[in-house]
C-alpha cells in the first residue's frame, strides 16, 4: 500500500528540515513538496534533504520544469494541470495528478500519468462534500492507474477501508504532520 506524504507549511519547518523530514519516513513510501505560496523557495533543499532518506519517489507539486531542474523523480499536477501531464512524461518525470471526478481520472490515465489522488474521500477542511468509500471503490475499479485516497485521512480505520474499497494506497497532509 503506498503512503504518501503531502507537505505543506505546516508540517515542513525548513529550519528543522532533516528532523521533519526523519519524521515522514517514518510512515511515508512517497513524499510530495507542497508550498502554494513559496513553491520554488525550498525545493532544491528540499529534494536534496529527502533523497537521504528512503522514499520510493521524491516529487514537487505543481512545476515539471522545476521538478525536473532540481532532481526530483516527479512532479504531482492539479486537476487544472491535466493538460501539462504529456509535457512532464516528456521529461521523464513521474507523474501524480489530483482528481476529484471519474472524467479526470480517465483523462488522467489516458494523457499517461504514472498515478492518482481522488478526493476528498472523508471530511476535510475547504474541500467540499467528501464522495466517500463507495464512490472511490467505484473509480479504483475503473482505471488501472494506481488510485490513491486522500482527503480526511487521519486514522489507521480509515486507511484500512481505503484499502478495502480498492484504492492502491493513501495519501495525506494531517496524518504525516504531527
Amino acid at each position: 500500500m503506498i503512503s504518501y506524504a503531502i507537505t505543506d507549511p505546516s508540517t515542513l519547518d525548513f529550519n528543522h528540515l532533516e528532523r521533519d523530514l526523519k519524521r515522514f519516513s517514518q510512515n511515508a513510501s512517497m513524499i510530495v513538496y507542497r508550498d502554494k505560496s513559496n513553491g520554488s523557495k525550498h525545493g532544491a533543499d528540499f529534494v536534496k534533504e529527502a533523497k537521504v532518506f528512503d522514499f520510493e519517489k521524491v516529487i514537487i507539486h505543481g512545476d515539471p520544469s522545476l521538478a525536473k531542474a532540481i532532481g526530483a523523480d516527479g512532479v504531482h499536477l492539479s486537476s487544472l494541470q491535466l493538460d501539462e501531464i504529456a509535457e512532464a512524461k516528456a521529461m521523464h518525470l513521474f507523474v501524480v495528478v489530483s482528481t476529484h471526478t471519474i472524467e479526470e481520472l480517465k483523462k488522467a490515465e489516458a494523457s499517461g500519468a504514472d498515478m492518482a489522488t481522488f478526493s476528498p474521500i472523508f471530511a476535510t477542511p475547504n474541500k467540499g462534500e467528501p464522495v466517500g468509500l463507495e464512490v472511490l471503490g467505484s473509480v479504483t475499479s475503473q482505471v488501472t492507474i494506481p488510485v490513491l485516497a486522500l482527503g480526511g485521512i487521519l486514522t489507521e480505520e480509515q486507511i484500512k477501508a481505503c484499502e478495502i474499497a480498492g484504492a492502491s494506497g493513501f495519501a495525506s497532509i494531517r496524518y504525516f504532520g504531527e
